[in-house]
């Protein structure tokens, strides 16, 4: 697989992985974001469900992967990592979901 398909194919897994929301797998919410309050974490988790202003900034090589919004005054990100299925090292092959396991996180920028 070529570099663009590859590219293509995470960008893909990364909007089903991140349009799902928390039922689809691992999403982590950090102390701060939650520190915002439970209904500042449910719309968190809403932004970031429905975000769709990539730009070639933060999302250069168009997977997906990466975004950030404003809560309530607050900057906010949202990333994907990609790990093995056990967590233990990095994912041999972000475009194969059989070897790969994501993991979503929101956090504010300030904890970065």
């Amino acid at each position: 697989m070529d570099e663009k398909a590859k590219s293509e194919t995470i960008r893909q897994l990364n909007d089903r992985f991140r349009m799902s929301g928390p039922v689809s797998g691992d999403w982590l919410v950090t102390a701060g974001v939650q520190s915002l309050g439970k209904a500042a974490v449910v719309l968190a988790i809403q932004m970031t469900t429905q975000f769709d202003a990539f730009t070639p900034d933060d999302d250069p090589y168009g997977e997906h992967d990466f975004g950030s919004f404003t809560l309530a005054r607050h900057k906010l990100y949202w990333k994907i990592d990609y790990y093995d299925l056990r967590l233990k090292f990095g994912s041999p092959n972000p475009a194969n979901e059989q070897v790969t396991r994501r993991v979503m996180t929101i956090l504010l920028a300030s904890e970065y």
